[in-house]
């Protein structure tokens, strides 16, 4: 088996249309599908089907296709071993929450694109799960993720996960309503806006269940009316009198939204790297995540 042919069927798995993969990899349409047809007749399989007026991998393609990522990264990881001066290229595909994003992998690509202007990162908001659920999909190779020490999550076994950095996390209220608490505990600063409406994430749960966990702990059900997402608009509901919800502590609020400290229980996020196991070794991935790890401590918002 030609291993360069895989290269072509990995980012057919990628892009999805012949036109980008001859755009990324500087050819034509008809070189790529000559040297996908003459996989397909190395292999003996069927790796391309017709959908509509383009094609889509088949099965056994896309079973292909996984393996030939495990295949090039080593390939690569023996070339890079023998020619260490030798620079990483390619696409590297990233589904990660906005904090996370923002906070460690915009500086990542500002540094890739002075330092390793071969590597491109090409990132996609998603919470935890949505991100996990493409990484195990292999729609992308890097998913930034989340938990709270109070609601772990488990992973597949098939993905590895590093820890990234934490970041301590508080009670979005009201700058007005802050005389309403009479102690300095988490318990006695959740009592205080039992009352209150209580603003969720749609789009992970995890949010809920840290507060229904402090809740229970404070000896009361909260009552959930409002979801959202986006940590801004979460500030607007709480200002707009639309309830309380978790935000972190170190991150600047408008003037009319104060967030409280939860000192005991605290309440910790814990953002994480993850990757499919074996496949860090492309050097592309390899030096996002070296980036990235010498971008940030573990630990913040201490």
């Amino acid at each position: 088996m030609d291993t360069r042919r895989l290269q072509f069927l990995v980012e057919l798995s990628r892009l999805g249309s012949m036109r980008a993969v001859a755009d990324v990899l500087g050819t034509t349409t008809s070189t790529v599908s000559q040297q996908i047809a003459a996989l397909a007749a190395e292999t003996g399989a069927t790796l391309l089907e017709r959908d509509g007026r383009r094609v889509r991998l088949t099965p056994a393609g896309r079973r292909l296709a996984e393996h030939a990522v495990t295949i090039l990264a080593a390939v690569e990881a023996a070339r890079v071993d023998l020619d260490p001066d030798a620079e990483p290229a390619g696409v590297v595909r990233v589904a990660g929450f906005g904090q996370a994003i923002r906070r460690s992998l915009l500086p990542v690509t500002a540094q890739l694109a002075r330092q390793h202007p071969a590597v491109r990162l090409v990132v996609s908001e998603q919470e935890p799960g949505e991100a996990l659920t493409k990484l195990l999909a292999d729609d992308v190779d890097l998913a930034l993720t989340y938990d709270y020490d109070l609601a772990p999550v488990s992973t597949d076994p098939t993905v590895a996960s590093e820890p990234l950095w934490t970041t301590l996390w508080g009670l979005g209220v009201r700058a007005d309503d802050v005389r309403r608490v009479r102690g300095t505990g988490t318990l006695s600063v959740l009592r205080a806006f039992k009352k209150h409406d209580w603003i969720g994430n749609p789009r992970n749960r995890a949010d809920e269940d840290v507060i229904r966990t402090l809740a229970s702990m404070a000896g009361f059900a909260p009552r959930f009316t409002h979801s959202a997402d986006s940590l801004d608009l979460v500030e607007d509901l709480i200002a707009a009198d639309g309830g309380v919800g978790l935000l972190p502590l170190d991150r600047p609020t408008r003037p009319d939204v104060t967030v409280l400290p939860l000192p005991d229980p605290e309440v910790r996020l814990r953002a994480y790297t993850c990757t499919r196991r074996g496949r860090d070794a492309w050097p592309p991935l390899a030096l996002v995540l070296d980036l990235l790890r010498r971008g940030q401590p573990v630990s913040q918002g201490l």
